[in-house]
């Protein structure tokens, strides 16, 4: 396989062209990483029945808390190494990038393990009841593969965009996606495997993923390569102390991740208590969009991430505040597009993933538009975050993060809906990411 690397200069390229650069790619290869989730969808919904996508729609966080690790670890790595790159310290950017891979894949494992074991009693821990239990648990068993292959897909992304190819870490992603996609229609429909099938077939495109991040590592980096480990008690100090600084930096993409799970749990328990199992299938197509809206705006605070961190260790204020201000007008760009869908797009999109006319479709094609006001808000608080991240300004990155996910998620489900009725169980997400949005804007200005 040819290398595709780029030139790329953090410290003196011209901020438009290369956030370009690095924009396009990474948007292309987390959409196409996106699909990973939507073809579940699309084809269980489909090809199953709303039982099974409700059933994928309970087991998602698990995948949700992998992939979160996976951020807290690969962000984190990817702040810390960036400054040591601009700073010509090219062993301690090796050591700390092959720490974030060894203590990732070691926290997966242990987490698929435990996962594999108790099945049900994660998918009720989750959300799920009744019906859909058992089929949350065939999902789960063949899913767990998934939770230790997205650490080295995930974290390889970052490191190799760190290392000037940010083409290869999109044609990572988008063959990933493509194996998906293939193996999901076969799986589902002509050898009709069920959930099964779908995460069989997620977890093949994952280990396909993985394995290009592999050889890449391996074999093509150009000033990022892997460090040989050591196992004596200063190396493994040093190794925890490392770990912990990264995980601190990383912990708001962590949160992120984390939100989606609290947004998927808290809606599974409210939309089952007021509209039953065709109520949590309808809110599971929403579930399914937003990770869609997410990589738009983690396209672009991942874009803009190396760029302000370079610059922050370099101390170039200028190029900081250049990247801030192209960043935030595009989420809003985005975001209002994305928000213009959903609103008056609901009924083909809802058709993607649920039969027209069933009473889950009904449900949801009515819900979408008032969730959909949500995108704009929730794009903008990616990137803002992503800007207090790449300063290493964890503390506040973080609170926000949990500003949004538990401190006004959780009560806006629990108020809204006795006070809007079934309206409200669609608002909850949209107010929690609107007030998120004007505190963060608040807090931006005041610091500059």
């Amino acid at each position: 396989m040819e290398q595709q690397r780029d030139s790329i200069d953090f410290g003196k390229e011209n901020v438009g062209k290369l956030f370009v650069k690095l924009f396009v790619p990474t948007l292309l290869g987390l959409l196409f990483g996106a699909m990973l989730n939507l073809a579940d969808g699309i084809f269980v919904g489909q090809g199953v029945g709303s039982d099974a996508l409700a059933a994928v729609n309970v087991a998602a966080p698990i995948f949700m808390l992998a992939t979160g690790t996976a951020l807290l670890f690969g962000s984190g790595a990817s702040v810390v190494v960036a400054v040591h790159l601009s700073h010509g310290n090219y062993k301690a950017a090796r050591i700390n990038m092959t720490q974030a891979f060894t203590i990732a894949i070691s926290i997966a494992m242990v987490a698929a393990v435990l996962v594999a074991a108790f099945p049900a009693a994660t998918a009720r821990l989750f959300g799920g009841e009744g019906r859909i239990v058992p089929l949350a648990c065939d999902y789960l068993v063949a899913i767990t593969p998934v939770l230790v292959l997205t650490q080295v897909l995930f974290i390889g992304m970052f490191m190799i965009r760190l290392d000037g190819s940010p083409r290869f870490a999109m044609a990572a992603n988008v063959t990933a996606s493509l194996v998906n996609i293939v193996l999901d229609w076969l799986f589902v429909f002509p050898l009709h495997m069920g959930v099964t099938g779908a995460a069989i077939a997620s977890a093949i495109a994952q280990g396909v993923g993985a394995a290009m991040i592999a050889y890449y590592m391996v074999f093509k980096s150009k000033t990022l390569h892997l460090y040989r480990p050591k196992f004596t008690r200063k190396s493994l100090a040093l190794t925890a102390r490392n770990a912990g600084y990264m995980a601190r930096v990383g912990l708001p993409s962590f949160i992120g991740e984390i939100a989606m799970s609290v947004m998927i749990i808290a809606g599974n328990y409210t939309f089952t208590q007021r509209l039953h199992e065709d109520g949590v299938a309808a809110y599971s197509v929403c579930c399914y969009l937003f990770p869609l809206v997410f990589m738009f705006g983690n396209a672009i605070a991942q874009s803009s991430l190396p760029i302000i961190s370079y610059n922050h260790g370099s101390g170039d204020e200028h190029r900081i505040d250049q990247t801030v201000k192209l960043s935030l007008v595009l989420a809003v760009v985005l975001g209002l597009a994305m928000t213009l869908g959903g609103i008056f797009g609901s009924g083909p999109l809802v058709s993607l993933f649920l039969k027209r006319g069933t009473a889950a479709w009904s449900i949801c094609e009515a819900g979408l538009p008032l969730f959909s006001l949500s995108y704009v808000f929730f794009t903008m608080n990616v990137v803002m975050v992503g800007f207090l991240q790449s300063l290493e300004r964890s503390r506040a990155a973080t609170f926000f993060m949990l500003l949004r996910s538990c401190i006004l998620l959780v009560p806006a489900f629990l108020l809204l809906p006795p006070l809007l009725g079934n309206r409200g169980l669609w608002l909850a997400v949209p107010m929690s990411e609107f007030l998120t949005a004007l505190c963060l804007l608040v807090t931006l200005r005041c610091h500059h």
